[in-house]
Protein backbone atom coordinates (compact mmCIF):
# COMPACT_ATOMS: atom_id res chain seq x y z
CA UNK A 1 0.00 0.00 0.00
CA UNK A 2 2.87 2.38 0.76
CA UNK A 3 4.38 1.84 -2.69
CA UNK A 4 1.02 2.50 -4.35
CA UNK A 5 0.57 5.66 -2.30
CA UNK A 6 4.03 6.84 -3.29
CA UNK A 7 3.34 6.16 -6.94
CA UNK A 8 0.09 8.08 -6.82
CA UNK A 9 1.83 10.89 -5.01
CA UNK A 10 4.56 11.16 -7.65
CA UNK A 11 2.14 10.95 -10.55
CA UNK A 12 0.22 13.84 -8.99
CA UNK A 13 3.43 15.91 -9.52
CA UNK A 14 3.95 17.37 -6.03
CA UNK A 15 6.67 19.90 -5.31
CA UNK A 16 8.32 17.43 -2.91
CA UNK A 17 7.48 13.87 -1.94
CA UNK A 18 8.26 11.75 1.09
CA UNK A 19 10.64 9.31 2.66
CA UNK A 20 10.53 5.70 1.47
CA UNK A 21 12.47 2.56 2.35
CA UNK A 22 14.48 0.17 0.21
CA UNK A 23 11.52 -2.12 -0.45
CA UNK A 24 9.48 0.83 -1.74
CA UNK A 25 12.39 1.85 -3.96
CA UNK A 26 12.37 -1.44 -5.84
CA UNK A 27 8.64 -1.32 -6.51
CA UNK A 28 8.75 2.30 -7.62
CA UNK A 29 11.71 1.74 -9.94
CA UNK A 30 9.86 -1.13 -11.58
CA UNK A 31 6.54 0.68 -11.93
CA UNK A 32 7.03 4.42 -12.31
CA UNK A 33 6.78 5.69 -15.91
CA UNK A 34 9.94 7.78 -15.77
CA UNK A 35 12.28 8.30 -18.69
CA UNK A 36 15.11 8.98 -16.25
CA UNK A 37 15.58 7.75 -12.68
CA UNK A 38 18.29 9.62 -10.78
CA UNK A 39 19.64 7.45 -7.97
CA UNK A 40 21.59 9.55 -5.51
CA UNK A 41 24.14 8.29 -3.02
CA UNK A 42 26.70 9.17 -0.41
CA UNK A 43 29.71 7.83 -2.23
CA UNK A 44 31.21 5.61 0.48
CA UNK A 45 27.98 4.20 1.95
CA UNK A 46 27.61 0.54 0.89
CA UNK A 47 23.89 0.50 1.66
CA UNK A 48 23.30 3.18 -0.93
CA UNK A 49 25.02 1.18 -3.64
CA UNK A 50 23.16 -1.97 -2.72
CA UNK A 51 19.91 -0.02 -3.04
CA UNK A 52 21.01 1.37 -6.40
CA UNK A 53 21.81 -2.10 -7.72
CA UNK A 54 18.41 -3.44 -6.67
CA UNK A 55 16.63 -0.43 -8.16
CA UNK A 56 18.55 -0.77 -11.44
CA UNK A 57 17.66 -4.45 -11.66
CA UNK A 58 13.98 -3.57 -11.17
CA UNK A 59 14.11 -0.68 -13.66
CA UNK A 60 15.96 -2.68 -16.33
CA UNK A 61 17.27 0.51 -17.98
CA UNK A 62 18.51 0.74 -21.54
CA UNK A 63 21.30 3.04 -20.34
CA UNK A 64 23.34 3.75 -17.22
CA UNK A 65 24.93 7.17 -16.67
CA UNK A 66 27.72 7.35 -14.09
CA UNK A 67 29.09 10.52 -12.53
CA UNK A 68 32.27 8.70 -11.55
CA UNK A 69 34.12 8.28 -14.85
CA UNK A 70 34.46 10.04 -18.16
CA UNK A 71 32.75 9.45 -21.49
CA UNK A 72 36.09 8.26 -22.85
CA UNK A 73 36.40 5.71 -20.06
CA UNK A 74 32.85 4.49 -20.70
CA UNK A 75 33.77 3.85 -24.32
CA UNK A 76 36.60 1.58 -23.14
CA UNK A 77 34.41 -0.65 -20.98
CA UNK A 78 34.37 -4.32 -21.93
CA UNK A 79 31.27 -5.88 -23.43
CA UNK A 80 31.21 -8.35 -20.53
CA UNK A 81 30.39 -6.22 -17.49
CA UNK A 82 30.59 -9.24 -15.18
CA UNK A 83 34.41 -9.07 -15.11
CA UNK A 84 34.93 -6.74 -12.17
CA UNK A 85 38.66 -6.28 -12.69
CA UNK A 86 38.26 -5.50 -16.38
CA UNK A 87 35.47 -2.98 -15.76
CA UNK A 88 37.38 -1.29 -12.94
CA UNK A 89 40.55 -1.07 -15.02
CA UNK A 90 38.81 0.26 -18.13
CA UNK A 91 36.83 2.84 -16.17
CA UNK A 92 40.00 4.37 -14.78
CA UNK A 93 38.54 4.12 -11.27
CA UNK A 94 40.28 6.48 -8.86
CA UNK A 95 40.45 3.99 -5.99
CA UNK A 96 37.90 5.65 -3.71
CA UNK A 97 35.41 4.45 -2.80
CA UNK A 98 35.93 0.73 -3.27
CA UNK A 99 34.81 -0.26 -6.77
CA UNK A 100 33.36 -3.44 -5.29
CA UNK A 101 30.40 -1.38 -4.06
CA UNK A 102 29.65 -0.18 -7.60
CA UNK A 103 30.23 -3.31 -9.66
CA UNK A 104 26.82 -4.89 -8.79
CA UNK A 105 25.16 -1.84 -10.39
CA UNK A 106 26.80 -2.74 -13.69
CA UNK A 107 25.79 -6.37 -13.49
CA UNK A 108 22.23 -5.43 -12.51
CA UNK A 109 21.77 -4.15 -16.07
CA UNK A 110 24.22 -6.23 -18.12
CA UNK A 111 22.82 -5.19 -21.51
CA UNK A 112 22.56 -1.47 -20.74
CA UNK A 113 24.72 1.01 -22.62
CA UNK A 114 27.02 2.76 -20.15
CA UNK A 115 27.76 6.49 -20.34
CA UNK A 116 30.29 8.46 -18.32
CA UNK A 117 29.78 12.07 -17.23
CA UNK A 118 32.76 12.82 -14.99
CA UNK A 119 34.33 16.26 -15.07
CA UNK A 120 38.10 15.62 -15.02
CA UNK A 121 40.16 17.55 -12.50
CA UNK A 122 42.11 19.38 -15.20
CA UNK A 123 38.88 20.49 -16.88
CA UNK A 124 37.47 21.68 -13.55
CA UNK A 125 40.60 23.73 -12.94
CA UNK A 126 40.42 25.29 -16.39
CA UNK A 127 36.99 26.74 -15.58
CA UNK A 128 38.80 29.33 -13.45
CA UNK A 129 41.15 30.37 -16.24
CA UNK A 130 39.18 29.76 -19.44
CA UNK A 131 35.55 30.03 -18.40
CA UNK A 132 32.76 27.47 -18.29
CA UNK A 133 31.78 27.84 -21.96
CA UNK A 134 35.28 26.91 -23.09
CA UNK A 135 35.10 23.72 -21.03
CA UNK A 136 31.53 22.65 -21.81
CA UNK A 137 31.40 23.76 -25.42
CA UNK A 138 28.89 25.36 -27.76
CA UNK A 139 25.85 24.11 -25.82
CA UNK A 140 26.76 26.00 -22.64
CA UNK A 141 23.90 28.47 -23.02
CA UNK A 142 21.37 25.73 -23.82
CA UNK A 143 22.29 23.99 -20.55
CA UNK A 144 21.91 27.17 -18.51
CA UNK A 145 25.59 27.63 -17.74
CA UNK A 146 25.77 31.21 -19.00
CA UNK A 147 22.76 32.36 -17.01
CA UNK A 148 23.73 33.93 -13.67
CA UNK A 149 22.04 32.61 -10.59
CA UNK A 150 19.76 34.77 -8.51
CA UNK A 151 22.06 36.66 -6.10
CA UNK A 152 20.52 35.03 -3.03
CA UNK A 153 20.91 31.59 -4.56
CA UNK A 154 24.48 32.34 -5.60
CA UNK A 155 25.30 33.46 -2.08
CA UNK A 156 23.68 30.38 -0.53
CA UNK A 157 25.64 28.07 -2.81
CA UNK A 158 28.89 29.86 -2.02
CA UNK A 159 28.22 29.35 1.69
CA UNK A 160 27.64 25.64 1.01
CA UNK A 161 30.93 25.41 -0.87
CA UNK A 162 32.76 27.13 1.97
CA UNK A 163 31.27 24.72 4.50
CA UNK A 164 31.96 21.70 2.29
CA UNK A 165 35.62 22.70 2.16
CA UNK A 166 35.84 23.31 5.90
CA UNK A 167 36.23 27.07 5.51
CA UNK A 168 39.68 26.53 3.98
CA UNK A 169 38.96 28.02 0.54
CA UNK A 170 39.79 31.64 -0.22
CA UNK A 171 36.54 33.52 -0.67
CA UNK A 172 37.48 34.63 -4.19
CA UNK A 173 37.42 30.99 -5.31
CA UNK A 174 33.87 30.32 -4.12
CA UNK A 175 32.04 31.68 -7.20
CA UNK A 176 34.17 29.45 -9.41
CA UNK A 177 33.46 26.44 -7.22
CA UNK A 178 29.74 27.06 -7.64
CA UNK A 179 30.24 27.24 -11.40
CA UNK A 180 32.11 23.93 -11.35
CA UNK A 181 29.21 22.26 -9.53
CA UNK A 182 26.78 23.66 -12.08
CA UNK A 183 29.04 22.31 -14.80
CA UNK A 184 28.96 18.84 -13.25
CA UNK A 185 25.15 18.91 -13.29
CA UNK A 186 25.16 20.02 -16.92
CA UNK A 187 27.57 17.26 -17.91
CA UNK A 188 25.31 14.69 -16.29
CA UNK A 189 22.30 16.14 -18.09
CA UNK A 190 24.08 16.12 -21.43
CA UNK A 191 25.05 12.48 -20.96
CA UNK A 192 21.40 11.68 -20.17
CA UNK A 193 20.22 13.48 -23.31
CA UNK A 194 22.72 11.46 -25.33
CA UNK A 195 21.67 8.23 -23.63
CA UNK A 196 18.00 8.88 -24.36
CA UNK A 197 18.75 9.71 -27.99
CA UNK A 198 20.83 6.59 -28.52
CA UNK A 199 18.82 4.05 -26.52
CA UNK A 200 15.32 5.48 -26.07
CA UNK A 201 15.53 4.97 -22.30
CA UNK A 202 14.76 4.44 -19.57
CA UNK A 203 18.00 5.80 -18.16
CA UNK A 204 19.35 5.27 -14.64
CA UNK A 205 21.74 7.93 -13.33
CA UNK A 206 24.24 7.02 -10.60
CA UNK A 207 25.45 10.15 -8.85
CA UNK A 208 25.91 11.88 -5.54
CA UNK A 209 22.73 12.98 -3.83
CA UNK A 210 23.75 16.62 -4.28
CA UNK A 211 23.48 16.18 -8.04
CA UNK A 212 20.19 14.30 -7.59
CA UNK A 213 18.49 17.39 -6.18
CA UNK A 214 15.48 18.54 -8.19
CA UNK A 215 15.94 22.23 -7.47
CA UNK A 216 19.47 22.53 -8.81
CA UNK A 217 20.84 19.14 -9.88
CA UNK A 218 20.66 17.12 -13.07
CA UNK A 219 16.85 17.11 -13.01
CA UNK A 220 16.75 20.91 -12.99
CA UNK A 221 19.07 21.07 -16.00
CA UNK A 222 17.02 18.47 -17.85
CA UNK A 223 13.86 20.47 -17.16
CA UNK A 224 15.47 23.33 -19.06
CA UNK A 225 17.05 21.47 -21.95
CA UNK A 226 14.58 18.60 -22.35
CA UNK A 227 11.32 19.64 -20.67
CA UNK A 228 9.29 16.71 -21.99
CA UNK A 229 11.57 14.20 -20.26
CA UNK A 230 9.98 12.63 -17.18
CA UNK A 231 12.54 12.50 -14.36
CA UNK A 232 12.28 10.77 -10.98
CA UNK A 233 14.90 11.98 -8.50
CA UNK A 234 15.71 9.82 -5.48
CA UNK A 235 18.09 10.99 -2.79
CA UNK A 236 19.93 8.71 -0.38
CA UNK A 237 21.10 10.33 2.82
CA UNK A 238 22.33 9.57 6.32
CA UNK A 239 19.97 11.89 8.15
CA UNK A 240 16.41 13.07 7.64
CA UNK A 241 16.39 16.16 5.37
CA UNK A 242 12.93 17.22 6.53
CA UNK A 243 9.65 17.74 4.70
CA UNK A 244 11.09 20.10 2.06
CA UNK A 245 13.82 17.74 0.90
CA UNK A 246 14.69 18.54 -2.74
CA UNK A 247 13.89 15.10 -4.14
CA UNK A 248 10.85 13.25 -5.40
CA UNK A 249 11.67 10.55 -2.86
CA UNK A 250 14.45 9.93 -0.39
CA UNK A 251 15.86 7.15 1.77
CA UNK A 252 17.83 7.45 5.00
CA UNK A 253 20.51 4.89 5.86
CA UNK A 254 22.59 4.45 8.98
CA UNK A 255 25.58 6.81 8.94
CA UNK A 256 29.05 5.40 8.54
CA UNK A 257 31.70 6.12 11.17
CA UNK A 258 34.20 8.46 9.55
CA UNK A 259 37.12 10.57 10.73
CA UNK A 260 36.58 14.30 10.80
CA UNK A 261 37.06 15.36 7.16
CA UNK A 262 38.12 18.84 8.25
CA UNK A 263 40.80 17.78 10.75
CA UNK A 264 43.65 17.68 8.23
CA UNK A 265 42.68 20.98 6.60
CA UNK A 266 42.09 22.90 9.80
CA UNK A 267 44.71 21.22 11.98
CA UNK A 268 42.02 20.00 14.39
Amino acid sequence: MKVLAALLMICAAPVWAERIDAVDLIGIAASHPADVVVLGEIHDNPAHHANQARAVAALNPKALVFEMFTAEAAARLPADLSDRAAVERASGWHGWPDFGMYHPIFTAAPTATVFGAELPRVAAQSVFSDGVAAVFGAEAADYGLLQPLDPAEQSAREVEQAEAHCGALPTDLLPGMVTVQRLRDAMLARAVVQALAETGGPVAVITGSGHARKDRGVAAVLAQVSPATVVLSIGQLEDDPGPEAPYDLWLVSDPLPRPDPCAELTGG
